[in-house]
């Protein structure tokens, strides 16, 4: 696949990225240069190879789902870094502008 001024200003476009005019070149290389090693992955036999959707042979042990006893409001403020008497005060993540 050849790696042309268009597809790489619409793979910028997608990906959110800006290639400045004297990068373009070098990043055209770079694509086709990963795309020739990847179509090199086609040539390798895959057959009887079950699909991996995970590198990690650990599986979730789930538990059953028992209800337990609620921590009461005022337990739970008491253990608050920052309370206003009943409601708990949390750092303001949003700026005005």
């Amino acid at each position: 696949m050849e790696i042309n001024d268009e597809l790489l200003a619409k793979l910028a476009n997608l990906s959110k990225v800006n290639v400045a005019e004297d990068q373009k070149e070098k990043m055209k290389k770079d694509l086709s240069e990963i795309l020739t090693w990847m179509e090199k992955l086609n040539e390798v036999n895959t057959e009887g190879v079950e699909p991996m959707t995970t590198m990690s042979k650990e599986e979730n042990r789930w538990r059953e789902d028992s209800p337990g006893t609620p921590m009461d409001r005022k337990t739970a403020l008491d253990n608050a870094p920052d309370k206003d008497q009943e409601f708990f005060k949390v750092p303001k993540v949003l700026k005005n502008k």
